[in-house]
Parts: structure tokens; sequence; C-alpha cells
């Protein structure tokens, strides 16, 4: 199977090739520039020097959320188009759980964090087993304060992951919490971790394919505060 993933939910933007789980090729940015302006130019330059076409690919995949609300709509739409134009299935997949593929050589407990602003984190935990990532808890925002006890428990470190992975490690420092972190190489997202947490799922349709955000965005926010002040006055 041919897997065309997208990852955009946070400042880097990746799109990779995996056929029957090896990866063919992975391009990669972390420019100033929008992903509505690189995810699809990426993806035809990779496509064209792997000498496919999208009508070869068999599945599109991308991470559906959490992350960046902007980010997520883009990479969501990217991908619903595709799979309508050419007819294919598409499926999408947890931000944090294809991150928890880069914690496969580490080992134990992999702790993926996205910085959510306000004070939290996107978070889950997994743990490695039998070459793969196993799920522990569902995904959440999640303060530091509420996190670190749950990393206390563990019987060893967390392999911590992530654009969130560096304030993470220095809040675990101040409350003496050992931990492992994430080389550069592996912190980021990627589209390879997208298109293996995909291999793992049931395809879909376009039309089911929907952003998952967590929680309400900033505008959704101060319209609720603007409702919940009329009704008290």
């Amino acid at each position: 199977m041919l897997i065309l993933a997208f990852e955009s939910s946070a400042r880097p933007a990746s799109v990779a090739l995996l056929r029957d789980g090896s990866l063919l090729s992975q391009y990669s940015q972390c420019s100033a520039l929008t992903h509505s302006r690189t995810l699809l130019p990426m993806a035809e330059d990779m496509l064209k020097n792997a000498e496919l076409t999208i009508g070869d690919v068999d599945l599109f995949a991308v991470a559906h959320g959490p992350g960046s609300f902007t980010g997520v709509r883009i990479g969501v739409s990217t991908v619903k188009g595709l799979a309508w134009a050419a007819n294919k299935p598409c499926v999408g997949v947890s931000t944090l759980e294809a991150m928890a593929w880069h914690g496969l050589a580490a080992g134990g407990v992999v702790c993926p964090v996205m910085d959510a602003r306000r004070g939290q984190v996107y978070n889950a935990l997994f743990e490695i087993r039998n070459g793969k990532p196993v799920r522990l808890c569902g995904d959440r925002p999640i303060a530091l304060e509420e996190l670190a006890p749950q990393l206390r428990e563990l019987e060893s470190p967390a392999f911590l992951v992530g654009d969130g992975a560096a304030i993470t490690a220095k809040y675990l420092e101040t409350v003496g919490i050992p931990f492992r972190m994430a080389p550069e190489n592996l912190r980021w997202q990627s589209a390879w971790g997208v298109a293996m947490a995909a291999s793992e799922r049931e395809p879909g349709t376009a039309d089911s394919l929907l952003p998952v955000y967590l929680r309400l965005s900033q505008a959704e926010r101060e319209r609720q505060a603007r409702l919940n002040n009329a009704e008290r006055s």
C-alpha cells in the first residue's frame, strides 16, 4: 500500500511517502511560509522525484489534531480535496499518536507534548510494546502541574517529544522529575509518524474526515465570554 501523509499541525510542515511500511521519501520545512503555500508543492515535488502520481496513491493520511487551529484545518482540507478528486480513501490520525512513533528506539513510555498556550500542553502517554506505541490515555489539554505527578509515578523516565518538550523539560527540572529528551531530529512532528499511525487505522472517506481540536479556538472562547457577560447583565 502506498500512503501519502501530511503533517501541518504546528510550525514544521512535512509530507511523506510510505510503501508497505517502508519510507520512500519525506519532505520537511520549518519556514515562515503558511502551510497553505507549502504542503501541495512539497507533495507534488516529492511525487515527481519518486516518479509517481496522485493516481498511484492508495491512501491519504493527515494529522487531524490537536494542534494549531489553522494548521490542522489546512492539512485536513488538503487531504479531503485530494481524496475527493482522486476518489481514494483517507484517514485522520492523532498528532500526538503520530509523534509517539518517534520513540520506538527509546522504548518505555513516550510523552508527546505540544504547546497549547494558556499554561497547558496537548498531551497523551504511550508505551512502546512489540515495536509500536500503545496508548495509555486519551488526548487531552493538561496543565504541566497536573502532568508532572503522572510522570513521577512511572517506573522509568518518560521520553519527551513534540514542540512542547522544551517547556515541559524546564518545568520537570524545577520539580525534580527525571525525563529523557528526544534529540532535535526526532522531537518535531513528522509526516512519517502520521503514515505509520495511519497504517494502524481503518480507512475512511473524505466526508468522514474531520479536524479534532480538543478545545475552543480563541475566537470561540471570546464569543462565549461575550455571551456569558451578556447573560449576566
